[in-house]
């Protein structure tokens, strides 16, 4: 589970199929304290994707800076491009999204 903020809006894709695809970027921010006592805070970016009926919803409901909750499964994309470099990222699968405010 995250607890973030998207930084942009929602990018919705539609297919011929009928199927929906939801992609936006969540900022993350964990902190602590380092040596000197100082709080630090330090901010990771996860790519989120969503499909079908949590498309829709994240169509419907997401605006870039809200905070929400996702829940989701870790998805490792492996490929390789025209030039034979291959390239992998990880994307969070969204199972589930909870809106805990609005933006800010």
């Amino acid at each position: 589970m995250l607890i973030g903020r998207p930084g942009s809006e929602p990018e919705i894709r539609n297919f011929n199929n009928n199927s929906k695809k939801a992609t936006f970027r969540i900022a993350v921010n964990e902190g602590h304290k380092n040596a000197n006592g100082e709080w630090v805070e330090n901010t990771q970016w996860f790519p989120v994707v969503g499909w079908g009926n949590i498309a829709d919803r994240i169509e419907r409901f997401v605006k870039k800076g809200m905070l929400l909750a996702i829940d989701g499964n870790l998805r490792n994309n492996e490929w390789t491009d025209d030039k034979g470099q291959r390239h992998s990222s990880i994307q969070v699968w969204v199972n589930d999204l909870f809106l805990i405010d609005t933006v800010k």
